[in-house]
């Protein structure tokens, strides 16, 4: 293992009931100013939307709703105006992973006097060079383990981009309550367990030698998405299903599991290109690609065989002593895992019915995620559109 450094300042308030106690001192203890960003009429259904405001009732709460999946530019710039005009202390974002993201984006726009695109466009650099409003979110959908990193993705659907960028602090307060996820829909819950597995997997699959240690809680965290996700559609307030979900969201991108890990991520480059050019749900297309990257990296680097095989026998339990069998016995083992979640599993069936735009798309994935010299298996322009080209049809290669 090479040397790391490691450090997270987020304080994780786990459980349910701990919103009536804590919410309101978790909160004031920044200022009186409140940014409320929040999404659609989910929390207004659930009742949540009633149970904030009225525990921030002595707070001056400035809303911003309306924030999409794969949240868009236009929002940050909505809330960079906001938090400038109502000199906002604190940002609170309640929802899932797209508005915890767009809420740390514009923390840190509130002090940049341009474009906060420019935030986005730049990967984090300006931005981590700012100061940042301290965030506090209330999850309500596991997912993308926003409340615990300091990683953003923002859309700009002009120009057909879907970029991260990275600010200079994780939110200050996140609250998880596991039963504020017993009424997401099967197919968001599918979705985000398939955004959780992918997290894994994405760290799982690198070139660093001998880091047992960090493979090792990957692994244990795949079990527990695979054995909990299936348990989540079918019993939606199954708290077990659903806080074992939570946690393993927040675990698997909190940094914790990179340490010492050496390259860096393919299949979601691949993916915020269908997204960015789309608007697809994000887990959804994770589902689709995910298992035909696994068959073209065995395809095109033997030496995979023996890291997909690894993954088939301590997540899969497969047994066999030749690599490459149970690596591609691995790679079925996962295609048939997230097609009984009830996902689409070609690009047609989610509406991508044409080629047209696959060269661009693999163009930016290759250029914006240098996956010629950084990838677990360098990939190629040519080497992203045959993927793509392999999510149009039916099974895998």
């Amino acid at each position: 293992m090479k040397n790391f450094r490691f450090q997270n300042k987020t304080d994780i308030r786990f459980g349910t009931g701990r919103l009536d106690v804590e919410l309101h001192d978790a909160v004031s203890q920044f200022g009186s100013r409140v940014l409320f960003v929040y999404g659609g009429h989910s929390i207004k259904k659930s009742g949540l939307y009633d149970t904030v405001t009225g525990l921030l009732a002595d707070l001056q709460l400035t809303e911003l709703p309306g924030i999409e999946p794969n949240p868009k530019i236009d929002s940050i710039r909505a809330g960079q105006k906001l938090a400038k005009d109502q000199d906002i202390d604190v940002v609170l974002a309640v929802g899932g992973g797209s508005v915890i993201d767009a809420a740390k984006v514009i923390a840190s726009a509130k002090f940049y006097e341009g474009d906060p695109w420019d935030l986005v466009k730049d990967r984090g650099v300006t931005r981590r060079k700012l100061q940042q409003l301290p965030v506090v979110d209330i999850l309500t959908l596991a997912a993308t383990g926003s409340e615990m990193n300091s990683g953003s993705v923002i859309s700009n659907p002009v120009t057909h981009e879907k970029l991260g960028t990275v600010g200079p602090n994780t939110p200050a307060v996140s609250f998880l309550d596991p039963s504020l996820t017993f009424t997401v829909p099967a197919r968001q819950t599918a979705a985000g367990s398939m955004d959780i597995l992918s997290h894994l997997l994405e760290q799982y699959f690198d070139r660093s030698k001998n880091n047992d240690a960090s493979k090792g809680m990957i692994e244990g965290l795949m079990r527990t998405v695979i054995k909990w996700a299936p348990i989540a559609l079918k019993q939606p307030d199954n708290h077990d299903a659903r806080a074992n979900l939570m946690w393993s969201a927040t675990m698997a991108l909190n940094g914790i599991v990179s340490v010492a890990n050496e390259n860096g991520w393919t299949v979601h480059s691949l993916e915020h290109e269908l997204s960015a050019y789309y608007d697809i749900t994000h887990g959804v297309g994770l589902g689709i690609l995910t298992p035909r990257w696994m068959s073209f990296i065995l395809t095109k680097d033997a030496t995979t065989a023996e890291m997909l095989a690894q993954f088939g026998r301590h997540v899969w339990d497969l047994e066999g002593d030749e690599s490459y069998a149970v690596a591609q016995a691995a790679i079925d083992a996962t295609f048939d895992w997230i097609s009984r979640l009830g996902f689409p599993m070609t690009l047609p069936e989610v509406g991508i019915k044409d080629t047209q735009h696959f060269d661009a798309m693999a163009t930016a994935a290759v250029a914006n995620a240098s996956l010629e010299t950084r990838a677990y298996v360098p990939l190629s322009v040519e080497d992203v559109e045959t993927i793509y080209q392999a999510s149009m049809t039916d099974g895998l290669a």
